[in-house]
Protein backbone atom coordinates (compact mmCIF):
# COMPACT_ATOMS: atom_id res chain seq x y z
CA UNK A 1 0.00 0.00 0.00
CA UNK A 2 1.27 3.62 -1.00
CA UNK A 3 1.83 5.95 2.38
CA UNK A 4 0.81 9.26 1.10
CA UNK A 5 3.05 11.69 2.83
CA UNK A 6 1.28 15.17 3.93
CA UNK A 7 2.14 17.70 1.09
CA UNK A 8 1.85 21.57 1.12
CA UNK A 9 -0.38 22.87 -1.07
CA UNK A 10 0.41 26.35 -1.04
CA UNK A 11 3.60 28.79 0.37
CA UNK A 12 4.15 27.87 4.34
CA UNK A 13 3.61 30.67 6.45
CA UNK A 14 6.16 32.24 8.58
CA UNK A 15 5.30 30.10 11.26
CA UNK A 16 3.17 27.29 12.38
CA UNK A 17 0.76 26.68 15.39
CA UNK A 18 1.01 22.89 16.65
CA UNK A 19 -2.41 21.83 16.16
CA UNK A 20 -2.93 19.89 18.85
CA UNK A 21 -2.64 23.40 21.31
CA UNK A 22 -4.74 25.49 19.05
CA UNK A 23 -7.32 22.46 19.08
CA UNK A 24 -7.59 22.74 22.80
CA UNK A 25 -8.06 26.45 22.59
CA UNK A 26 -10.50 26.14 20.33
CA UNK A 27 -12.60 23.37 22.42
CA UNK A 28 -12.41 25.63 25.41
CA UNK A 29 -13.71 28.44 23.74
CA UNK A 30 -16.41 26.79 21.65
CA UNK A 31 -17.48 25.74 25.43
CA UNK A 32 -17.23 29.20 26.33
CA UNK A 33 -19.12 30.55 23.01
CA UNK A 34 -21.98 28.33 23.80
CA UNK A 35 -22.51 29.46 27.23
CA UNK A 36 -22.31 32.83 25.93
CA UNK A 37 -24.95 31.78 23.01
CA UNK A 38 -27.02 30.89 25.94
CA UNK A 39 -26.24 33.86 28.08
CA UNK A 40 -26.54 36.85 25.78
CA UNK A 41 -29.82 37.86 23.90
CA UNK A 42 -32.54 39.81 23.82
CA UNK A 43 -33.95 39.25 26.83
CA UNK A 44 -30.87 39.26 29.30
CA UNK A 45 -30.75 36.64 32.10
CA UNK A 46 -28.28 36.90 34.73
CA UNK A 47 -24.69 34.98 34.53
CA UNK A 48 -25.25 32.94 37.52
CA UNK A 49 -28.29 32.24 36.71
CA UNK A 50 -28.08 30.75 33.28
CA UNK A 51 -25.43 28.89 34.51
CA UNK A 52 -27.06 27.50 37.32
CA UNK A 53 -29.82 26.54 35.29
CA UNK A 54 -27.24 24.33 32.76
CA UNK A 55 -26.21 22.57 35.52
CA UNK A 56 -29.54 21.79 37.02
CA UNK A 57 -30.20 20.80 33.45
CA UNK A 58 -26.87 17.94 32.77
CA UNK A 59 -27.54 17.11 35.93
CA UNK A 60 -31.19 16.56 36.66
CA UNK A 61 -31.50 18.95 39.42
CA UNK A 62 -34.67 20.85 40.47
CA UNK A 63 -36.08 24.30 39.70
CA UNK A 64 -38.40 26.73 41.60
CA UNK A 65 -42.03 27.36 39.89
CA UNK A 66 -40.47 31.30 39.60
CA UNK A 67 -37.78 29.79 37.30
CA UNK A 68 -39.59 28.04 34.91
CA UNK A 69 -39.86 30.99 32.35
CA UNK A 70 -36.14 31.24 32.44
CA UNK A 71 -35.40 27.61 32.80
CA UNK A 72 -37.31 27.36 29.28
CA UNK A 73 -35.62 30.10 27.16
CA UNK A 74 -32.19 28.53 28.49
CA UNK A 75 -33.09 25.09 27.90
CA UNK A 76 -35.70 25.17 25.12
CA UNK A 77 -34.79 28.30 22.62
CA UNK A 78 -30.90 29.31 23.10
CA UNK A 79 -29.26 26.45 23.96
CA UNK A 80 -30.62 24.42 20.81
CA UNK A 81 -30.06 27.40 18.66
CA UNK A 82 -25.99 27.72 20.02
CA UNK A 83 -25.46 24.23 19.97
CA UNK A 84 -26.81 24.13 16.49
CA UNK A 85 -24.93 27.15 15.05
CA UNK A 86 -22.13 25.10 16.14
CA UNK A 87 -22.96 22.17 14.32
CA UNK A 88 -23.36 24.17 11.41
CA UNK A 89 -20.14 26.31 11.12
CA UNK A 90 -18.51 22.94 11.82
CA UNK A 91 -20.12 21.52 9.05
CA UNK A 92 -19.80 24.30 6.48
CA UNK A 93 -16.03 25.00 7.40
CA UNK A 94 -14.88 21.18 6.50
CA UNK A 95 -16.67 20.94 3.76
CA UNK A 96 -15.23 24.52 2.68
CA UNK A 97 -11.93 22.35 2.77
CA UNK A 98 -13.09 19.10 0.84
CA UNK A 99 -14.18 21.41 -2.13
CA UNK A 100 -11.56 23.60 -2.39
CA UNK A 101 -9.37 20.00 -2.95
CA UNK A 102 -12.13 18.73 -4.54
CA UNK A 103 -12.06 21.13 -7.20
CA UNK A 104 -8.90 22.60 -7.04
CA UNK A 105 -10.05 26.01 -6.31
CA UNK A 106 -9.37 28.99 -3.06
CA UNK A 107 -12.41 30.41 -4.68
CA UNK A 108 -14.56 27.28 -3.92
CA UNK A 109 -17.05 26.93 -1.24
CA UNK A 110 -19.62 24.64 -0.25
CA UNK A 111 -22.47 26.25 -2.20
CA UNK A 112 -20.19 26.11 -5.55
CA UNK A 113 -22.04 22.66 -6.43
CA UNK A 114 -25.17 24.46 -6.41
CA UNK A 115 -26.50 22.16 -3.93
CA UNK A 116 -27.29 25.26 -1.43
CA UNK A 117 -30.15 27.15 -4.53
CA UNK A 118 -31.43 23.83 -4.58
CA UNK A 119 -32.33 23.45 -1.03
CA UNK A 120 -34.10 26.67 -1.48
CA UNK A 121 -36.18 25.76 -3.85
CA UNK A 122 -37.98 22.75 -1.67
CA UNK A 123 -37.60 25.26 1.53
CA UNK A 124 -39.98 27.93 -0.45
CA UNK A 125 -42.02 25.28 -1.79
CA UNK A 126 -43.09 24.91 1.24
CA UNK A 127 -43.24 28.35 2.62
CA UNK A 128 -45.02 30.28 -0.14
CA UNK A 129 -46.72 27.42 -1.94
CA UNK A 130 -47.39 25.11 1.68
CA UNK A 131 -46.28 22.16 0.12
CA UNK A 132 -45.93 19.13 2.12
CA UNK A 133 -48.29 20.55 5.01
CA UNK A 134 -48.98 17.05 5.54
CA UNK A 135 -45.28 16.38 7.13
CA UNK A 136 -46.35 19.36 9.91
CA UNK A 137 -42.84 20.74 11.49
CA UNK A 138 -40.90 18.52 9.48
CA UNK A 139 -42.16 19.89 6.04
CA UNK A 140 -39.40 23.02 5.69
CA UNK A 141 -36.61 20.34 6.58
CA UNK A 142 -37.30 17.39 4.62
CA UNK A 143 -38.36 19.31 1.50
CA UNK A 144 -35.08 21.54 1.72
CA UNK A 145 -33.13 18.12 2.74
CA UNK A 146 -34.95 15.82 -0.34
CA UNK A 147 -34.36 19.03 -3.24
CA UNK A 148 -31.33 19.42 -1.77
CA UNK A 149 -30.39 15.56 -3.20
CA UNK A 150 -32.25 16.19 -6.40
CA UNK A 151 -29.89 18.87 -7.36
CA UNK A 152 -26.90 17.19 -6.16
CA UNK A 153 -27.85 14.21 -8.64
CA UNK A 154 -28.65 16.77 -11.40
CA UNK A 155 -25.62 18.23 -11.21
CA UNK A 156 -23.40 15.02 -10.78
CA UNK A 157 -25.62 13.99 -14.22
CA UNK A 158 -25.31 16.37 -15.93
CA UNK A 159 -20.89 17.25 -14.90
CA UNK A 160 -20.51 13.68 -15.26
CA UNK A 161 -18.63 12.79 -18.71
CA UNK A 162 -17.13 9.60 -20.39
CA UNK A 163 -13.33 10.49 -18.77
CA UNK A 164 -15.39 11.26 -15.33
CA UNK A 165 -16.00 13.97 -12.91
CA UNK A 166 -13.28 16.95 -13.88
CA UNK A 167 -13.04 19.75 -11.38
CA UNK A 168 -13.61 22.71 -13.96
CA UNK A 169 -16.83 21.44 -15.42
CA UNK A 170 -18.07 20.58 -11.49
CA UNK A 171 -17.59 24.12 -11.02
CA UNK A 172 -19.26 25.32 -14.06
CA UNK A 173 -22.10 22.85 -13.71
CA UNK A 174 -22.76 23.93 -10.27
CA UNK A 175 -22.58 27.53 -11.07
CA UNK A 176 -24.98 27.28 -13.83
CA UNK A 177 -27.53 25.07 -11.72
CA UNK A 178 -27.30 27.47 -9.02
CA UNK A 179 -28.39 30.21 -11.12
CA UNK A 180 -31.31 28.00 -12.29
CA UNK A 181 -32.44 26.99 -9.20
CA UNK A 182 -32.11 30.90 -7.77
CA UNK A 183 -34.24 32.00 -10.64
CA UNK A 184 -37.20 29.45 -9.82
CA UNK A 185 -37.01 30.53 -6.07
CA UNK A 186 -37.06 34.04 -7.01
CA UNK A 187 -40.41 33.72 -8.95
CA UNK A 188 -41.47 32.24 -6.23
CA UNK A 189 -41.00 35.14 -3.75
CA UNK A 190 -42.45 37.48 -6.47
CA UNK A 191 -45.41 35.35 -6.79
CA UNK A 192 -46.42 34.96 -3.54
CA UNK A 193 -49.47 36.39 -2.30
CA UNK A 194 -48.81 36.52 1.16
CA UNK A 195 -46.24 39.37 2.67
CA UNK A 196 -45.31 37.59 5.79
CA UNK A 197 -44.47 34.23 3.89
CA UNK A 198 -42.01 36.22 1.39
CA UNK A 199 -40.06 37.76 4.66
CA UNK A 200 -39.82 34.20 5.78
CA UNK A 201 -38.10 33.02 2.84
CA UNK A 202 -36.41 35.88 2.65
CA UNK A 203 -34.57 35.19 5.85
CA UNK A 204 -34.10 31.63 4.80
CA UNK A 205 -32.66 32.63 1.60
CA UNK A 206 -30.10 34.89 3.78
CA UNK A 207 -29.36 32.24 6.41
CA UNK A 208 -31.52 32.07 9.83
CA UNK A 209 -30.88 29.93 13.11
CA UNK A 210 -34.21 31.10 14.26
CA UNK A 211 -36.18 27.85 13.84
CA UNK A 212 -33.87 25.64 15.54
CA UNK A 213 -35.61 23.20 17.99
CA UNK A 214 -33.66 20.17 19.93
CA UNK A 215 -35.59 18.11 17.21
CA UNK A 216 -33.30 19.23 14.25
CA UNK A 217 -29.90 19.19 16.46
CA UNK A 218 -29.55 15.55 16.39
CA UNK A 219 -29.90 14.63 12.24
CA UNK A 220 -27.62 17.58 11.78
CA UNK A 221 -24.94 16.84 13.98
CA UNK A 222 -24.80 13.08 12.91
CA UNK A 223 -24.40 13.87 9.33
CA UNK A 224 -21.73 16.33 9.90
CA UNK A 225 -19.71 14.29 12.69
CA UNK A 226 -20.00 11.63 9.94
CA UNK A 227 -18.68 13.54 6.95
CA UNK A 228 -16.15 15.61 9.16
CA UNK A 229 -14.72 11.69 10.39
CA UNK A 230 -14.82 10.46 6.99
CA UNK A 231 -12.93 13.48 5.44
CA UNK A 232 -10.26 13.75 8.40
CA UNK A 233 -9.82 9.92 7.30
CA UNK A 234 -9.31 10.91 3.74
CA UNK A 235 -6.68 13.99 4.52
CA UNK A 236 -3.65 12.01 3.22
CA UNK A 237 -5.66 11.40 -0.19
CA UNK A 238 -6.70 15.12 -0.17
CA UNK A 239 -3.10 16.15 0.38
CA UNK A 240 -1.92 13.93 -3.15
CA UNK A 241 -5.26 15.31 -4.91
CA UNK A 242 -4.46 19.07 -4.33
CA UNK A 243 -1.27 18.29 -6.33
CA UNK A 244 -3.19 17.21 -9.47
CA UNK A 245 -4.98 14.01 -10.75
CA UNK A 246 -1.21 13.36 -12.27
CA UNK A 247 0.59 13.90 -9.42
CA UNK A 248 -2.44 11.64 -7.08
CA UNK A 249 -2.07 8.62 -9.73
CA UNK A 250 1.34 8.70 -9.20
CA UNK A 251 0.90 8.33 -5.27
CA UNK A 252 -2.17 5.44 -5.88
CA UNK A 253 -4.82 7.75 -5.55
CA UNK A 254 -7.70 7.39 -8.15
CA UNK A 255 -8.75 11.24 -8.83
CA UNK A 256 -11.64 10.16 -10.23
CA UNK A 257 -13.24 8.35 -7.80
CA UNK A 258 -12.02 10.36 -4.59
CA UNK A 259 -13.76 13.36 -6.19
CA UNK A 260 -16.99 11.40 -7.12
CA UNK A 261 -16.69 10.13 -2.91
CA UNK A 262 -15.87 13.85 -1.93
CA UNK A 263 -18.86 15.06 -4.01
CA UNK A 264 -21.54 12.60 -2.64
CA UNK A 265 -20.09 13.44 1.17
CA UNK A 266 -19.86 17.54 1.13
CA UNK A 267 -23.19 17.15 -0.84
CA UNK A 268 -25.21 15.53 1.59
CA UNK A 269 -23.24 17.72 4.59
CA UNK A 270 -24.38 20.93 2.61
CA UNK A 271 -27.39 19.68 1.97
CA UNK A 272 -28.41 18.67 5.97
CA UNK A 273 -27.04 22.21 7.04
CA UNK A 274 -28.54 24.02 5.09
CA UNK A 275 -32.09 22.32 5.54
CA UNK A 276 -31.78 23.82 8.42
CA UNK A 277 -30.01 27.37 8.83
CA UNK A 278 -30.62 28.16 5.29
CA UNK A 279 -27.54 29.33 3.18
CA UNK A 280 -24.89 30.67 5.02
CA UNK A 281 -22.23 32.17 3.11
CA UNK A 282 -18.54 32.58 3.39
CA UNK A 283 -17.90 30.11 6.95
CA UNK A 284 -16.70 27.25 3.95
CA UNK A 285 -15.06 30.08 1.94
CA UNK A 286 -12.88 31.98 4.39
CA UNK A 287 -12.20 29.55 7.56
CA UNK A 288 -10.06 27.17 5.36
CA UNK A 289 -8.07 29.89 4.70
CA UNK A 290 -7.66 31.06 7.94
CA UNK A 291 -6.80 27.60 9.39
CA UNK A 292 -4.44 27.39 6.80
CA UNK A 293 -2.42 30.28 7.57
CA UNK A 294 -1.93 29.38 10.99
CA UNK A 295 -0.70 25.65 10.64
CA UNK A 296 -0.13 24.90 7.01
CA UNK A 297 -1.82 23.23 4.37
CA UNK A 298 -1.47 19.62 5.52
CA UNK A 299 -5.53 18.53 5.14
CA UNK A 300 -4.63 16.11 8.41
CA UNK A 301 -3.69 19.45 10.25
CA UNK A 302 -6.35 21.51 8.41
CA UNK A 303 -9.55 19.04 8.98
CA UNK A 304 -8.62 18.94 12.62
CA UNK A 305 -8.74 22.85 13.18
CA UNK A 306 -11.06 23.86 10.75
CA UNK A 307 -14.29 22.61 11.96
CA UNK A 308 -13.72 23.85 15.68
CA UNK A 309 -12.74 27.51 14.29
CA UNK A 310 -15.93 26.95 12.07
CA UNK A 311 -18.22 26.11 15.11
CA UNK A 312 -16.95 28.87 17.06
CA UNK A 313 -17.48 31.94 14.26
CA UNK A 314 -20.83 30.62 13.57
CA UNK A 315 -22.12 30.21 17.37
CA UNK A 316 -20.46 34.33 17.93
CA UNK A 317 -22.39 35.39 14.23
CA UNK A 318 -25.59 34.12 15.77
CA UNK A 319 -25.26 35.94 18.84
CA UNK A 320 -24.14 39.19 17.01
CA UNK A 321 -27.64 38.50 14.86
CA UNK A 322 -29.39 38.22 18.17
CA UNK A 323 -28.52 41.60 19.84
CA UNK A 324 -26.89 43.98 17.06
CA UNK A 325 -30.64 45.67 16.78
CA UNK A 326 -32.55 43.41 19.00
CA UNK A 327 -35.43 42.82 19.65
CA UNK A 328 -34.91 42.67 15.99
CA UNK A 329 -33.13 39.78 14.51
CA UNK A 330 -30.85 40.17 11.69
CA UNK A 331 -30.45 36.79 9.05
CA UNK A 332 -27.33 35.40 9.86
CA UNK A 333 -25.99 35.30 6.29
CA UNK A 334 -25.53 39.23 6.94
CA UNK A 335 -23.79 39.42 9.32
CA UNK A 336 -21.07 36.90 7.63
CA UNK A 337 -21.32 38.25 5.13
CA UNK A 338 -20.54 41.50 6.40
CA UNK A 339 -17.39 40.19 8.75
CA UNK A 340 -16.01 38.00 5.57
CA UNK A 341 -15.96 40.52 2.89
CA UNK A 342 -13.29 42.64 4.31
CA UNK A 343 -11.66 39.29 5.92
CA UNK A 344 -11.88 38.13 2.47
CA UNK A 345 -10.26 41.03 0.66
CA UNK A 346 -7.22 41.65 3.47
CA UNK A 347 -6.65 37.70 3.19
CA UNK A 348 -6.12 38.30 -0.86
CA UNK A 349 -3.34 40.83 -0.31
CA UNK A 350 -1.25 39.08 2.08
CA UNK A 351 -2.02 35.61 0.14
CA UNK A 352 -2.29 36.73 -2.93
CA UNK A 353 -0.15 33.93 -4.68
CA UNK A 354 -2.95 31.47 -3.45
CA UNK A 355 -5.58 33.84 -5.59
CA UNK A 356 -3.72 34.06 -8.80
CA UNK A 357 -1.74 37.31 -8.01
CA UNK A 358 2.16 37.14 -6.73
Amino acid sequence: MTTIAAVETGPAPPRRIPPAPLTAVLAAALLVSLVCGVGLGASGLPWGEVLRLLWAGLTGGTIGPDEVAAYTIVWDIRLPRAVLAAVVGAGLAATGVAVQAMVRNALADPFVLGISSGAAVGANAVMLLGAFSALGVWALSLSAFGSALAAMVLVYAVARTAHGLTPLRLVLTGTAMGYGFSAVTTLMVFGADRGEAARAAMMWLLGSLGGATWGSVPIAAAAVLGGTVHLALSAGRLNALAMGDETAAALGVDAGRLRRELFVVTAAVTGTVVAVSGAIGFVGLMVPHLVRMLVGADHRRVLTVAPLAGAVLLVWVDIVSRILLAPVELPVGVITAVVGVPCFLLLMRRRGDAFGGR
